[in-house]
């Protein structure tokens, strides 16, 4: 099995690894109906919680962690972000993820942390494709004009907010375009989990500092697919402007990890020097 740069205790390193008589594995999250970050960051947590860390400790780096609970970067990723909205953990620039002074009160009780950008993104490729191969079929002239003002006001538009306002107008417009009545109010829920949901806020506004913001001419494209009448053509734009954003938060995500890990090297690259110059 792979060691991991752990710099908490022993018994520390004990408490998120799932050992056998036999034979060591990666940690286990329980087998509940929470989401996988969320079954992570509970055992994080429950760690923390019983003092396997204490205050002012550093957690392993993401990496570590990954390869520990056998998932993705982006997974550990939104699990540590659950954990520093909970209070539990603070990143430290240029040096990693530690445990708050609070840190070894219990976490809060509930199946929930929170729900993850991937998570809203998933559900709006696949929901949002068809409701605008749906609208295609039942659009009417004003709101395609409608559709394309908005776009106009992104394409003009030198301030993020504005941008993103005019995003979020967008895509209920083209809800409300399929005359359907749950159609608008679920894509309305997704919209408020997006801007409601600690964790989603957190992990957009990361992206939004890192330069992303809203392509008019993927906006544009649409419009121009709901035009032409042809739903499948309506759903490809619509899907793949969506997965272009998932790909904008991968993107910024890897980058965020790769200033990590260099910060961590520039680390353990200080302390090797200081013991060998001893």
């Amino acid at each position: 099995m792979k060691r991991s740069r752990w710099t908490g205790s022993t018994d520390a390193k004990r408490g998120l690894m799932k050992t056998s008589a036999r034979n060591e594995g990666p940690p286990t999250a329980p087998r509940t109906g929470a989401k996988l970050y969320q079954q992570i960051a509970s055992q994080i947590a429950k760690a923390i919680a019983e003092g396997r860390y204490g205050p002012g400790s550093r957690l392993p780096a993401e990496r570590d962690l990954a390869d520990e609970f056998g998932v993705s970067r982006p997974t550990i990723r939104e699990a540590m972000i659950a954990l520093e909205i909970r209070g539990l953990v603070g990143a430290r620039q240029g040096s990693g993820i530690y445990v708050n002074a609070a840190g070894a009160e219990p976490p809060q009780a509930g199946p929930d942390l929170d729900v993850g950008a991937f998570e809203l993104m998933e559900a709006r490729i696949l929901f949002e494709g068809e409701a605008a191969a749906l609208a295609a079929q039942s659009i009417d002239p004003s709101q395609l004009s409608e559709l394309y003002t908005m776009v106009e006001q992104m394409e003009r538009s030198d301030r993020t907010s504005e941008a993103f306002d005019a995003d979020r107008r967008f895509h209920l417009a083209i809800a409300r375009a399929t005359a359907n009545s749950l159609i608008v109010s679920t894509v309305e829920m997704l919209w408020n989990v997006r801007e409601g949901s600690p964790l989603c806020a957190h992990m957009f506004a990361q992206a939004h500092s890192g330069g992303v913001a809203p392509r008019a001419s993927e906006h544009r494209a649409i419009v121009e697919a709901l035009a032409s009448r042809q739903p499948h053509r309506a759903r490809e734009a619509m899907r793949g402007h969506l997965k272009r954003v998932v790909d904008d938060l991968l993107e910024v995500t890897r980058l965020d990890m790769i200033r990590k890990a260099q910060a961590d090297f520039t680390s353990h690259r200080e302390q090797l020097q200081a013991r060998m110059a001893l």
